[in-house]
């Protein structure tokens, strides 16, 4: 069983950054992908980005260029740095953890880009 947990959520004017944080109770190098996602009220939820285990790293088209994902396996944390955040960007952010036999998802964050 893996818990994530995220944090680092909030308000934040229209142009600002923020960075989300998800620590697993496990080494996220024993899961094959570490990914973020997001859920808007009123729509599905989808992909922002991805990171494998062997590095490889995959955005939706409209975060490239201003979302980073990284990892830090001595702190078993997965980040994803926001910036040049707009309001279509407002929604619960969500931390995904993917294994063969199992997904594994936190509670969400809930970040919210506004004036």
């Amino acid at each position: 069983q893996v818990q994530l947990v995220e944090s680092g959520g909030g308000l934040v004017q229209p142009g600002g950054s923020l960075r989300l944080s998800c620590a697993a109770s496990t080494s996220i190098f024993s899961i094959n992908i570490m990914g973020w996602y997001r859920q808007a009220p009123g729509k599905e939820r989808e992909l922002v980005a991805q990171l494998t285990r062997g590095g490889t790293t995959i955005y939706t088209e409209s975060v490239k260029g201003r979302f980073t994902i990284s990892g830090d396996n001595a702190e078993n944390t997965v980040y994803l740095q926001m910036s040049s955040l707009e309001p279509e960007d407002t929604a619960v952010y969500f931390c995904n953890g993917w294994t063969p036999s199992r997904s594994y998802w936190g509670q969400g964050t809930q970040v919210t880009v506004s004036s």
